[in-house]
């Protein structure tokens, strides 16, 4: 779950809300609506303990056309532009350690606005060679995943604890905590920053818009449940590992956002030079020699962010294809008993959703639909208690009815927002979702004329 997003969305986020107050509900309700589908997939995890998980629950729940258009998804937007955006993101911290490889140096560009920067080529670079790595088996993406987890976490430790018992300057925390919560936008030019109050239920679009990146931060918790066939024990580990894993990363997230405030102001942080709020936090916190150690851990927490991600999709295309909905070459293990065909399908379009926009870009192309296929997952809760009421359930899903539904209000108005909000990058998404139900019928006539 911890990848890039802590240490760059806290910005925008700013931006969009422009109070301390504001800031922190944003995370709050981020990591609450994050634990609620997480406690709520632990019963669909224990009754589907099986490699593939969400297109396994939606499946089993709505019948293969709504486990196939996930599936699509998945490869076209959700997994390989969140392994685009993460390998974009350790892209942004190297560029700070060495000018050349940032995404301030435009090798490309044309009169369309069209860049291709050194940033999105070393994110290129970098999915290659987690790919590579993930193809040698699944005990080298292990220790891998060990190693850089724990980096990240002592990174994100150090800031925490340093950024408040080190920083000294107590006048910023009563700065930022004077009108907490007088919401506004923050527009910030070379020259000149400049404020907009939010009142009443103009907060609602910037709020749902600040969410994104919280949200995006907050994602992948579910991918554990894309290897439950290679886990000890599903029915009882994945459950456990979504409800602590989730509240474990949402405490953290917290912290780290409240040392943020500790050290820097509101308008700081939504200015921070391109989003870069660890750095310049550490930067006040440690000065420039600590900014050096402080960009390597965040480069090891998106290094480690994506081989999770990388090792983990490629088990979503090999259960699909083993339905006949995707290509049949990723059906097929390589000789470490890896999908390796599927890993190498996975690592070609994230390369090219590396090229297509920023960060930011990416972030509100994948979060709409991720929102709208947790949705349907949850809504599957409800539908698999009627229709398939005696399979055996070792968690149910916490809060049931209320907690679901729950979910699903704040998330559908979420998604809503957006589309009205944010409407460049969204509408693509969904109309990937759509172009995917054709694609679904021509292989299933292919299908059944093959098995004839």
């Amino acid at each position: 779950m911890i990848g890039s997003g802590i240490f760059i969305v806290s910005g925008d986020i700013a931006r969009q809300v422009g109070s301390a107050g504001w800031l922190i509900a944003v995370w709050l309700l981020s990591g609450f609506i994050t634990l609620a589908a997480a406690v709520s997939y632990g019963e669909l995890s224990g009754m589907f303990p099986k490699a593939g998980g969400q297109y396994v629950y939606l499946r089993e729940a709505f019948g293969k056309l709504y486990g196939f258009l996930y599936g699509w998804s998945f490869f076209a937007v959700i997994q390989t532009g969140t392994i685009a955006a993460v390998g974009v993101g350790f892209a942004k911290f190297t560029g700070y350690l060495i000018p050349a490889l940032g995404d301030g140096n435009i090798l490309f560009g044309d009169k369309n606005g069209f860049n291709i920067s050194a940033a999105q080529l070393l994110g290129i670079g970098i999915i290659f060679l987690l790919t590579f790595l993930n193809t040698l088996g699944i005990k080298n993406g292990k220790w891998i995943q060990f190693f850089f987890t724990f980096a990240k976490l002592a990174a994100m430790g150090a800031l925490i604890l340093f950024g408040f018992l080190w920083f000294k300057d107590h006048s910023i925390w009563h700065y930022n905590w004077t009108d907490a919560w007088m919401a506004r936008t923050i527009t910030i030019k070379p020259d000149l920053i400049t404020h907009e109050s939010l009142i009443g239920l103009a907060i609602v679009g910037p709020l749902c818009a600040a969410m994104v990146g919280a949200l995006f931060s907050s994602d992948a918790w579910n991918n554990v449940t894309f290897i439950a066939g290679e886990i000890k024990r599903p029915e009882r580990n994945i459950g456990l590992s979504l409800l602590i894993g989730t509240v474990i990363v949402t405490v953290i997230y917290v912290s780290m956002n409240l040392m943020y405030l500790n050290v820097m102001s509101i308008p700081e942080i939504a200015g921070a030079p391109q989003d870069r709020i660890a750095l310049a936090a550490a930067l006040k916190i440690f000065g420039s020699t600590g900014t050096i150690f402080i960009a390597l851990m965040i480069m090891v927490s998106t290094f480690g962010c994506n081989n999770g991600l990388i090792l983990s999709g490629s088990r979503v295309y090999y259960t699909m294809a083993n339905d006949g909905l995707f290509f049949p070459s990723a059906a097929k293990l390589n000789k470490k008993g890896v999908p390796g065909s599927a890993l190498w399908m996975q690592f070609i379009w994230a390369s090219v959703l590396c090229l297509s926009g920023k960060y930011g870009d990416l972030l509100d192309f994948i979060i709409f639909t991720v929102l709208l296929f947790y949705i349907l997952t949850i809504a599957g809760i409800f539908k698999l208690r009627m229709t398939h009421p005696d399979v055996p359930r070792p968690y149910k899903a916490f809060g049931y009815p209320v907690i679901p539904l729950l979910y699903i209000l704040l998330a559908s108005t979420i998604c809503m927002v957006l589309l009205a909000y944010k409407p460049r990058y969204t509408w693509p998404g969904l109309i990937i979702v759509l172009i995917g139900i054709p694609i679904y019928y021509i292989l299933e006539r292919r299908s059944k004329k093959t098995n004839e």
